[in-house]
C-alpha cells in the first residue's frame, strides 16, 4: 500500500458566497511518482449552478493544472518544480473562482485507479 494525498477542485463563481460545484480531483502519490488530475466540465450542470459562466475560461484555468501536473515546461515555472512543491502549489489556499479543498490522505495500490475512483464519486 502507498500512502496517497487529493484535493477536490471547486468551481466557486462567487468566493463571498462560498458555495461551490466539485468539478475534479487532484491526486499526489510520492512512492509512485504520480501527480494527475481530472475535471469534468458539464455545460448543462454549470450553468444551472451559474447562468453567465464562461465556461472556456473555466477550462482554460483546469488545463493549467494539467498542464502543472505533467511537470514539464508548458506547466511554467510552476511546472518545473518537483513533483511534491507541484502538488502543495497547486493545493495551496487560495481566493479565486478555481479552489480545492483540504488536502485527504489515504492508502491505495494503484494512484491513477484511485484517482479514478475518486473523480466518479466527488465529481460526476
Amino acid at each position: 500500500m502507498h500512502v496517497y494525498e487529493y484535493a477536490v477542485i471547486r468551481f466557486m463563481p462567487r468566493v463571498d458566497r462560498e458555495e461551490f460545484l466539485n468539478v475534479g480531483v487532484i491526486l499526489y502519490c510520492r512512492e509512485q511518482k504520480f501527480l494527475q488530475t481530472l475535471f469534468d466540465l458539464n455545460a448543462d450542470r454549470l450553468r444551472a449552478f451559474f447562468p453567465n459562466l464562461d465556461t472556456e475560461e473555466l477550462e482554460g484555468r483546469l488545463l493549467a493544472f494539467q498542464r502543472i501536473c505533467t511537470g514539464r515546461a508548458e506547466g511554467g515555472t510552476i511546472g518545473c518544480l518537483p513533483i511534491a512543491e507541484r502538488f502543495r502549489w497547486l493545493t495551496a489556499t487560495r481566493s479565486t473562482v478555481v479552489q480545492t479543498s483540504p488536502v485527504h490522505p489515504g492508502l491505495c495500490v494503484d494512484a491513477k485507479e484511485t484517482l479514478e475512483r475518486l473523480f466518479n464519486e466527488l465529481v460526476l
